[in-house]
């Protein structure tokens, strides 16, 4: 039986497959791992059920004990990990797609909405029990007929973009390559960053987490955008310059901003926790019990097959 260490705490039912399938090392009180305990820890195990609060830079993983084959990943996304210099060591890196997709797109729309609709002032006034109503009390952004700019049009992007076209948005985006027409499903491409952001009402930031990406929205991009659009972001924290962000709230440029990432996080830029129109959720992404179930089980899998097969359909590197 391959022995695993699973660095963070899964929800019952995954744990229970994992004891049946490995001899697994759980972590039953959910503590954050330094790196050296992690280290530590993977002593005398085949493989790694990671989380993206598992730092696995490339000091790390060259210093995990040679007999670690595979970090599985309980993520879609895999930024937490040095891809390099796991592949030099010959330890596999897996993620897990497709299941987060509707719970994060949810998200997504949701930030979109409580950013517009202005309901971190909503919901401030409501607990307060004092507002007094008015013809013009609150008057948010409808989102009939506004553009919706999706950068990055994955998996995600593509369940936002179907959801917000039956708000009545009208959906562009940007991609590193021009969607199929069915998958498009009537969004307008744009080839680069500017053009898009030049069209949009409201930006959703859905794109991975890369060189290429960190801080891509910044002061410059930022001026792209129509006075008075909305940001959004589902994807990752290191793909927005939170100063820029902010600045550009209290410069009005930006209308208001819905956030369920952050650079750093949990401990975000205090500019957000300042400002009114900053609508600002804790990582929710894939926080529903069917979709945490699911990246818990495919995570457990994606080791199961590579220990039985040699690869993984899931394999990132």
């Amino acid at each position: 039986m391959k022995k695993i260490l699973i660095t963070r705490r899964l929800l019952r039912s995954c744990e229970d497959k994992a004891g049946k399938i490995f001899d697994a090392k759980f972590n039953s009180n959910d503590e954050l791992h330094s790196q050296e305990k992690l280290i530590k820890l993977s002593e005398g195990c085949d493989g790694i059920l990671s989380a993206l609060t598992d730092k696995l830079d490339a000091a790390t993983i060259n210093k995990l004990p040679e007999s670690i084959k595979i970090l599985s990943n309980f993520a879609v996304g895999f930024g937490n990990i040095d891809l390099e210099a796991a592949k030099k060591r010959n330890i596999i890196v897996t993620n897990t797609p497709d299941v987060l997709t509707d719970a994060t797109a949810e998200i997504g729309i949701l930030l979109i909405l409580g950013a517009c609709r202005r309901a971190p002032e909503g919901i401030e006034a409501a607990k307060e029990s004092n507002w007094k109503w008015s013809a013009d009390y609150l008057i948010g952004k409808q989102l009939t007929g506004t553009r919706l700019g999706i950068l990055g049009m994955g998996r995600i992007g593509q369940k936002i973009a179907k959801i917000a076209k039956s708000l009545g948005m009208i959906i562009h985006y940007h991609n590193r390559s021009k969607l199929s027409n069915d998958k498009e499903n009537g969004a307008t491409y744009h080839k680069d960053l500017k053009s898009l952001m030049s069209v949009s009402d409201v930006l959703s930031v859905c794109c991975p987490a890369t060189k290429e990406t960190t801080n891509l929205i910044n002061k410059q991009t930022l001026e792209y955008l129509p006075t008075g659009a909305v940001v959004t972001n589902v994807a990752r924290g290191d793909i927005v310059d939170d100063e820029a962000l902010i600045k550009a709230l209290n410069s009005r440029k930006v209308y208001a901003v819905g956030l369920d990432v952050y650079q750093g996080e949990p401990n975000l830029n205090p500019g957000y926790l300042k400002h009114k129109s900053a609508f600002i959720l804790p990582h929710l992404g894939s926080a529903s019990k069917q979709t945490r179930t699911a990246m818990g089980n495919l995570a457990i899998d994606n080791i199961d097959e590579f220990f039985k097969t040699g690869s993984c359909k899931n394999k990132v590197n």
